[in-house]
C-alpha cells in the first residue's frame, strides 16, 4: 500500500472490480469520513466542557441543557457511523468490501462511492426495507 493516491482518480466500470487501486481509493475515503467525525466529536467535547453550566436564568439553563442534549445524540449517531467504518475497514482486509451480503454480488460503484460503509446492493436493500415495512406495519 505504498503507492501514492492519486486525488483526481474516480474508480470506474472499465477497470476490475475492487483492484488494489479501487480499495486503496475507499480506504482513503472511509478513513478521512472517520477522522472528520472524530475531529468534530472532539470539537464537542471542548465546547460542552467550556460551556457555563451554571447559568443565572431558568429559560436559558434549559434551552442550554436542550442543546446539550441534540448535540449528544448527534454525537452517539455518529460513535455508531464510525462503528460502520470500522467494520467497512475490516471487510478491505478480509477481502469481501464491495460485495452484497446477501448475494455476493458487486455493490456498485456509484453505490459505494455515495455510500461507502454500505453492505448491500440496491436490490437486496430494497428487499430488506420492504421487508421491515411489512413487519412495522403489521
Amino acid at each position: 500500500m505504498s503507492e501514492l493516491i492519486d486525488l483526481d482518480y474516480k474508480p470506474t466500470d472499465e477497470e476490475p472490480f475492487m483492484n488494489e487501486r479501487q480499495k486503496s481509493y475507499f480506504r482513503g475515503k472511509l478513513i478521512a469520513w472517520r477522522n472528520e467525525i472524530l475531529r468534530e466529536a472532539r470539537e464537542t467535547l471542548e465546547t460542552l466542557q467550556q460551556e457555563n453550566s451554571n447559568l443565572p436564568d431558568l429559560a436559558d439553563r434549559a434551552s442550554s441543557e436542550t442543546d446539550r442534549s441534540i448535540e449528544l445524540r448527534a454525537r452517539d449517531r455518529q460513535r455508531k457511523l464510525i462503528s460502520k467504518i470500522d467494520s467497512a475497514l475490516a471487510r478491505l482486509d478480509e477481502g469481501t468490501y464491495g460485495f452484497c451480503e446477501d448475494t455476493g454480488e458487486p455493490i456498485g460503484l456509484k453505490r459505494l462511492d455515495a455510500r461507502p460503509i454500505a453492505t448491500l446492493s440496491i436490490e437486496a436493500q430494497e428487499r430488506h426495507e420492504k421487508r421491515e415495512k411489512v413487519y412495522r406495519d403489521d
